[in-house]
């Protein structure tokens, strides 16, 4: 049974010097389960930069979560917590090789699914010597 949810993302990024951006993002997604692994899909809006894009969110348990984007932005990062993925960051403006560490990654929801997913992670894009670190935090209301 698909349900509606508010979904608030907070996403917070700092460069090796000490720049420091953020993003928050407030709106309505639709929540399922299906194969025992709980889905989350949401649409992104131009504050997030990647307006006409579908994002995903896969719970697969409380220790590996997914995240496929599709539309103007195409990628998939699956965040397990001390392993590295490598992936393609597809965007408009040309492919972008990356690689994901995952430092902590936490799912807490309740039995009506509201609660929060905190993730911290390193991202690696194009090779770079020194890496983004990463906090996402998912609030599901």
């Amino acid at each position: 049974m698909k349900e509606t949810k508010v979904i608030r993302v907070i996403g917070k990024q700092k460069n090796v010097d000490g720049e420091q951006s953020e993003i928050e993002l407030t709106t309505e997604g639709v929540l399922y389960e299906k194969n025992n692994h709980i889905y989350i899909v949401y649409e992104e809006t131009e504050l997030s930069g990647m307006e006409g894009t579908t994002t995903t969110l896969k719970i697969e348990s409380n220790k590996r979560v997914s995240i496929n984007r599709f539309g103007t932005t195409k990628n998939q990062l699956i965040f397990e917590e001390g392993e590295s993925y490598k992936t393609v960051y597809n965007t408009m403006y040309g492919n972008f090789p990356m690689e994901v560490f995952t430092n902590y990654l936490s799912v807490n929801l309740d039995e009506q699914n509201k609660g929060v997913i905190e993730i911290r992670y390193d991202l690696n894009v194009a090779d770079s010597m020194e890496p983004l670190i990463n906090k996402l935090k998912i609030e599901l209301m």
